[in-house]
């Protein structure tokens, strides 16, 4: 069975919740305030010293939805100098007027203690307060607390209310969870590979390469659901592209037994060699390599070298 996130896997906010970074574009998540607001409009088209400059003068004045603007902005170094104990100081004025996306960030620099004095208790409290308020992050991370926070399993039949409401919202960190907790019958949820494939699916469509990998693995088994080795090999392809080094062997293995798709012992032998980098090694696909010729692996390193 997959393991869940671990207790202490805590969405990195620079992700905005998903399995892979947005460019830089603004999210939803991380800012507190009405989007016609025009502070926000620069923000959303790049003139981060515009809205900087239209902000800071609110936040000044009190207004929460600024004051967490001049700290995204601040946080990131989006047209100014990066400056986290500064944006510390404006989240903690917004946390404190209840805006959930400012209460989740403070909470996550609490945690870390790197640039405000670390305090796990008030932490959780924010975290729990953005939760409830609906942030999906901080759904997710209170869940993740709760897991690892109260033993004998209590922790993790708490939490599961707080994944369902951050998979429902479509934080694909969530829905991953939640295929694995159906998947291994925990939370107080009977074991149930159907759901659980369900929600691997959704978490796969929006990038999350794990849940990719997993999806692949299962399509091939035909675990909740129908075997179907083709959608299998393609999802799982997926994953090795993203870079996942699991993804990048098992695919290796495909193209060696023609699995899903033709036999292909270049692309073989050139997916292993790109994991095989990363640290991977795999007896079977070593004495693999072994057996190919001088010109093949010439051939499998120049297409590895092309997948980089």
């Amino acid at each position: 069975m997959k393991r869940l996130p671990a207790p202490t896997d805590i969405v990195d906010p620079q992700r905005f919740g998903g399995g892979k970074g947005n460019g830089g574009e603004p999210d939803l998540d991380r800012f507190g305030g009405a989007k016609t607001d025009p502070a926000y409009g620069a923000f959303q088209r790049g003139l981060y010293m515009t809205a900087y400059n239209l902000a800071l003068p609110r936040a000044t004045a009190g207004d929460a939805a600024a004051q967490t603007l001049v700290a995204e902005i601040l946080s990131r170094g989006l047209g100014v100098p990066r400056n986290d104990k500064e944006a510390s100081k404006w989240y903690a004025l917004a946390a404190e007027q209840g805006i959930p996306e400012a209460q989740f960030q403070y909470a996550l620099m609490l945690l870390d203690g790197d640039f405000v004095k670390k305090d796990a208790q008030a932490a959780y409290a924010l975290m729990q307060s953005a939760a409830e308020a609906g942030n999906r992050l901080a759904q997710f991370n209170f869940a993740q607390m709760l897991v690892g926070r109260e033993s004998e399993g209590k922790g993790m039949d708490d939490a599961v209310v707080y994944y369902q409401r951050a998979a429902d919202a479509g934080l694909a960190d969530a829905q991953y969870a939640m295929s694995q907790i159906f998947a291994n019958g925990v939370g107080g949820k009977k074991h149930d590979d159907v759901e659980a494939r369900r929600w691997l699916l959704r978490a796969a469509i929006q990038g999350y390469d794990t849940a990719q990998l997993d999806l692949g693995t299962w399509l091939m088994d035909g675990r909740g659901g129908d075997r179907d080795r083709k959608a299998g090999f393609n999802w799982m392809r997926i994953a090795a592209l993203d870079g996942n080094v699991a993804a990048q062997n098992r695919l290796a293995k495909l193209y060696m037994q023609g699995l899903g798709t033709d036999p292909d012992s270049i692309s073989a032998a050139a997916w292993y060699m790109l994991a095989r980098r990363a640290g991977l090694r795999d007896a079977a696909m070593e004495d693999f390599l072994d057996g190919l010729t001088d010109d093949e692996m010439k051939t499998a390193l120049q297409r590895a070298n092309r997948l980089r």
